[in-house]
């Protein structure tokens, strides 16, 4: 699946990534520990709970450790390489997730 092909939610749980990114749990709670960027919050039962952009964050390194064949190094290298314009956006979809939390709440 590409990343623009993430269903809109808020929330994934770790079952719906897996099927997401065709990979196995065992697999994302490695990944978590060896990339930075991949910080899924964990919910009142310890569950993990992941955001959209942690799941584009989870294909964008499958596609790159077994489409593009990075090495963990080299993958975690080039996703800590973002441009000023990827930060950005980021941070915009961050403050949508926002707007949006505070739009459920009212």
């Amino acid at each position: 699946m590409s990343i623009s092909a993430v269903p809109d939610k808020l929330f994934f749980k770790i079952g719906e990534v897996c099927e997401i990114a065709g990979v196995e749990p065992y697999v994302l709670r490695f990944w978590e520990t060896e990339f930075p960027h991949l910080a899924p919050q964990k919910s009142s039962a310890g569950h993990r709970i992941y955001r959209k952009r942690d799941v584009e964050t989870v294909l964008k390194i499958k596609e790159l450790l077994y489409e593009r064949g990075f090495t963990i190094p080299g993958a975690r290298k080039q996703l800590s390489g973002r441009t000023r314009d990827q930060i950005l956006s980021h941070i915009r979809d961050e403050l949508r997730e926002i707007l949006a939390l505070l739009e459920r709440k009212t």
